[in-house]
Formats: structure tokens, C-alpha cells, sequence
């Protein structure tokens, strides 16, 4: 990963920790595991009508290679932008993760051990304006995103695959090094090859998430300007052609997009509504009223869905009767975890001792109980293929915690007690709360806890060499559904360490067996050899005691009861699968 691509990890791991924080101090009651008691919500829904999205969060852009927010990517996949392969609408975990032919004929072809694939556009595929969309849409597409002094704010892992150096984009190129651009990313004809400098196994797990290798139409392109501009390939088009940052937009239907050019349809986008009223409303208070609204249901929200406000604390209590029927608490994408100081806590002894003492169940309660997060026993959240229990965590744990057998370990060990531990964590209070019950069994076990709650500047500390930390909270959610956006980031220190940093490494985890078994990862020919080796990393982190697992974060939501085919999928990040929804006449 490049320098700004990880600084921009690092904030979307700052913005899950917001969420999961959120989430944890009470966006959830204590149903356990939600309701959809059988009412319209979660059933097939009709063509027709019109939906509103009640939208808190604002977005950064609508240009395709700045988009990064997961509810955004996974929203405007079903309505705006199609890209050669999609996730498909399935709530299955492991339906949900495969690539699904979209604008392309096929999920794509690898060649030279997956250092090259291939993808052939469909025939009728068209932008809104009715000109077809080309091979040389995507190239065009794809070269933006090098262009990271003016496209701003997207993901950049293909300036690190695609076989070409020195190219600046499209806007700053010489003749020669556009062409050497044009030829690791060629066209002939509809087929547009990817030539990599190293292999990309899950290359098309990696563009059915992120839309780095879109189309673009370069006519329509005016750099930063386009920042707002929507030209669309979807079922919908927004009818002023712009989206207001802090108002949202109107979509209609685009009368250029047929089913016949999106043979899948069924599994990509339903696309059931006439109209979708998107609104968006930054506000702080914004939140707390969509869901009120939600929960009085009035005739104009009885079609309405909230697609980022959470359920508040103060607005649990209402969740009872029929709103709980229009209600849902699902697992999110994201996890949180502690991890251990290398250079403080280099004893593996000590950090077993940590993770035996751990009172998670108690933890996990402190949150807000089973509807705003469930233990966890790895990294690894269930949402991204490969997830499977990390022996460590999972073998003879019952997640209560063992006070006495972690002083065993301690004395096993010869180590004087108590251990001092300095344990840092973004403060609220409903996290005091909760690295307060750590901070107990901990010291039940052996060890002298010291809690240290920090500001908004928290990631940048942690991730310094030289911090004084011994224990780090932290939360982590994939870019795409693959094990290779969760380990080797967070712990593949080669890419992390510089003399002033340890990255996304935050414990400055250093460990040559394991860097060694990513680069076997990375070099993988296919996603299964891949993966295969992704979960032995995993069981030999557990091993090694590199990380704890804590939770995954959940999400709750509410929806209007003339809402059809509410649910979420592995698609769509734990948010409502704006592709399935419909309403009622």
C-alpha cells in the first residue's frame, strides 16, 4: 500500500472507532438478535413508488474514484454506477463476497499466476447521455485515479499493482508516459487487460468493492470540477445531473439502461422504485430525528428507510410493538481489538496472561449488551471470506475470563508481579466504562492497570514508535471482503515502519516468519491459496499473542412500514441493501 493510501486507512479506521463507539454507547437495546417479525420489510417488494433515504452522514464526492465511504460504494453500485463486476444482493456470507458479471461478460480471466486479467464489455452497455460505454471509458477510469494531486480522497491500491512508473494520470502525462500507461492497462476492442507488476489474486473482489477501475468518459471529465458531477450508467440518473453535498439529490430513471444489458439484475440491483428521494442532512441532530420520524411513521416516511442514522439511546425505549417489527440489529464490518506493545510487552507470556484474564463477556456488556456488539474471537470479522475462530481465542474460552489461570501463566513465567500496564483508548464514557471492567479482571490476574483515555489524535499517537502505551485499543474494517485488507496492513511490518512510524501496525509487531508467509499471500495464483494461507497467519498471530480480539460492532435500524426488502448483505457493509428495497402502494 502507498504512503496515502495507508493515512487514509488509518482515518477510516479513526471514523470505525467513532461508529463502534457510537454503537457500543447505546445506538442498540437489549433484544439480542432484532426484529423483522414477519412483516413486509424483509419480503419481495414491487416495481413502482417512490423510496427516501434519510442519509445523516455527508458525503466526500460523487466522482467514482473518490468514493470510499462503504455505504456510499455499496448504495450507489445498486442505483448509479455500475462496474465491470458487482457483489451480488445475497445475505449469504459466502454468496455475498463473489464478484458477479456486470459490465463485463464474466467475473474476469488471470493469467501469469494472476499478474494479468482480462474483462469484456457487455454489448448496449450505455452512459445516461446514450453513447456507448468503451473499453477506453475504463482505461480512462482507471489512469485517473494516479492523478492523486487532483483526484483526492479514493483509494490508491492501483498505484501499487498496475505495471507503470512514473505515470502522473491523465491530466499530467507526457505522450510517452501515457502510452506506457495505455499498455500496462491495454484495450483491443471490448477487452480491457490489467497487466500487474505483482499478482492480484482478488483483483475482482477488490474492484467489485472500491470503483477504482469504473468508467469514466473523458469528455465528461473536468478534473476537480467533476468533484459533483454524476454521469450515470445505473438504472437511476439524478435529474439535476449533481449531487448537493449537504442536501442529497432526486433520482430518476435513466431511460438508457435496460435489463438486457444487465442480464443479472436480479442479483445486482432490483432497482423497484420510480423515484428515490435521497436526502441528506449533516446536522447533529439530524440522526435522532430521522429515526423519531421512522418511529411515528406518518404517511410521508411510511416509504422511508434510515441509511445511516442508528438508532439513539433515548429512542430504544420507543422500539416495542409494531416499530420493533421495522427494526434490524445486524453485525457491521467492523472489528475491534487490542494489541500489545512489542517493545514493552515482548514477554509472549505476558501477552497470553492479557488475553486469559480478558473479561469479555463483562466487556461486551459495559458496551450495551448483544445488540450493539458480540465477542469476538479473531480479527477477522465474519464478513470477510476466510473468517474462521482463531484457535487461541476460541479453544476451552468461554470468554468470561480466568483470572487464576493468567497468574499461573504469570508465575509459570517467573514474572514478578504486578505487571504494570498502561491501556489507551479514545475516551467516552461509555468506553471508560468499558476498558473499566478490563482494567478489573486484568488486575484479578496479576497485573497493575493503568487506563489512559485519549482525544481525537488518538491513532496518530498510538501509531508512534516511542508511545507510552503498553495495551491499544483499535478498530479495523476491510476495503473488500478479503483477509489480505485486515492482516497484512496491520501487521506486515515492512510496508508499516519508518523511523516515525509504525503505521497501522500500532504495536510495531515485528515478525519475519509472518512477513515472509504474506509475501507467499501475496503471490498467491488464486483467492483459496490465498486465503488458505491468510488463516495460517491468523493462527500463528494468535499464537504468538499479537493481537486480542474484542467485538464486532452492530448495527440497528429502522425503517418505514411500507418499506419492502429491507436487510442488509456482505455487500452492503452492514447498511440497508439499498437493491432490494421497494415500497408499497
Amino acid at each position: 500500500m502507498g504512503n496515502r493510501l495507508k493515512r487514509m486507512v488509518a482515518l477510516g479506521a479513526t471514523a470505525v472507532l467513532a461508529v463502534s463507539l457510537a454503537a457500543c454507547g447505546g445506538d442498540s437495546d437489549g433484544n439480542g438478535g432484532g426484529g423483522n417479525g414477519g412483516n413486509a420489510g424483509n419480503e419481495p417488494g414491487e416495481a413502482g413508488g417512490t423510496l427516501t433515504l434519510l442519509q445523516h452522514q455527508a458525503f466526500e464526492s460523487s466522482d467514482p474514484n473518490r468514493i470510499y465511504y462503504g455505504v456510499q460504494l455499496a448504495a450507489w453500485r445498486r442505483t448509479l454506477y455500475r462496474g465491470l463486476v458487482s457483489f451480488n444482493m445475497s445475505e449469504d456470507p459466502e454468496e455475498g463476497t463473489v464478484p458477479v458479471a456486470d459490465l463485463a461478460t464474466d467475473a474476469g480471466t488471470s493469467e501469469e499466476g494472476g499478474k494479468v486479467w482480462k474483462f469484456t464489455l457487455r454489448d448496449g452497455v450505455k452512459w445516461e447521455d446514450g453513447s456507448d460505454i468503451t473499453c477506453e471509458d475504463v482505461q480512462y477510469g482507471t489512469s485517473r485515479a494516479f492523478a492523486n494531486d487532483v483526484i483526492i480522497g479514493g483509494p490508491n491500491y492501483m498505484l501499487n499493482y498496475v505495471d507503470v512508473e512514473d505515470y502522473p494520470g491523465p491530466y499530467k502525462a507526457t505522450p510517452a508516459q501515457q502510452e506506457a500507461f495505455d499498455e500496462a492497462v491495454s484495450c483491443d476492442g471490448k477487452t480491457i487487460t490489467f497487466h500487474f507488476n505483482k499478482p492480484w489474486a482478488d483483483f475482482p473482489q477488490a474492484i467489485a468493492s472500491l470503483m477504482m477501475a469504473d468508467p469514466y468518459k473523458k469528455s465528461f471529465d473536468e478534473g476537480d470540477k467533476s468533484k459533483w458531477k454524476v454521469l450515470s450508467n445505473g438504472p437511476y440518473k439524478i435529474e439535476s445531473g449533481k449531487w448537493e453535498k449537504n442536501k442529497g439529490a432526486t433520482l430518476v430513471r435513466n431511460d438508457q439502461y435496460t435489463t438486457e444489458s444487465d442480464p443479472n439484475y436480479e442479483q445486482l440491483r432490483l432497482a423497484l422504485p420510480d423515484q428515490v428521494n435521497w436526502q441528506v442532512n449533516p446536522s447533529d441532530t439530524a440522526g435522532e430525528l430521522f429515526n423519531d420520524r421512522l418511529i411515528q411513521d406518518a404517511p410521508a416516511d411510511q416509504t422511508a428507510v434510515s441509511l445511516t442514522a442508528r438508532v439513539a439511546p433515548s429512542q430504544l425505549p420507543k422500539v416495542t410493538g409494531p416499530v420493533k417489527d421495522r427494526y434490524l440489529n445486524v453485525i457491521s464490518p467492523y472489528s475491534s481489538y487490542l494489541v500489545m506493545n512489542a517493545k514493552t510487552l515482548g514477554d509472549r507470556e505476558i501477552r497470553k496472561a492479557l488475553a486469559v484474564g480478558l473479561p469479555l463477556n463483562d466487556y461486551v456488556k459495559a458496551l450495551g449488551g448483544d445488540t450493539a456488539a458480540v465477542a469476538a474471537e479473531t480479527i477477522v470479522n465474519p464478513g470477510t471470506a476466510g473468517h474462521q475462530d482463531n484457535p487461541a481465542f476460541s479453544e476451552d474460552n468461554d470468554n468470561d475470563g480466568d483470572p487464576a489461570a493468567a497468574k499461573q501463566i504469570l508465575e509459570d513465567a517467573g514474572v514478578s508481579t504486578p505487571v504494570k500496564i498502561k491501556l489507551s483508548y479514545p475516551k467516552t464514557p461509555t468506553a471508560d466504562k468499558a476498558m473499566a471492567i478490563i482494567q478489573q479482571g486484568w488486575n484479578e490476574a496479576g497485573f497493575d492497570v493503568t487506563l489512559d483515555g485519549q482525544g481525537d489524535t488518538y491513532y496518530d499517537v498510538i501509531a508512534q514508535p516511542d508511545k507510552d502505551s503498553d495495551v491499544m485499543w483499535a478498530g479495523w474494517g476491510a476495503d473488500w471482503p478479503s483477509m489480505m485488507t485486515v492482516l497484512p496492513p496491520l501487521f506486515d511490518s515492512r510496508p508499516n515502519f519508518s523511523s516515525t512510524t509504525c503505521g497501522n501496525d500500532y504495536g510495531c509487531y515485528e515478525n519475519d516468519e509472518i512477513n515472509a508467509l504474506f509475501d507467499d499471500a501475496a503471490n498467491a495464483a488464486d483467492v483459496d491459496s490465498q486465503v488458505a494461507v491468510l488463516q495460517e497467519i491468523d493462527t500463528k498471530l494468535g499464537e504468538d499473542y499479537a493481537y486480542i480480539p474484542l467485538e464486532f460492532t452492530k448495527f440497528n435500524w429502522l425503517y418505514g412500514s411500507k418499506v419492502t426488502g429491507f436487510t442488509t448483505t456482505p455487500a452492503s457493509n452492514g447498511y440497508p441493501e439499498v437493491g432490494l428495497l421497494g415500497v408499497t402502494k
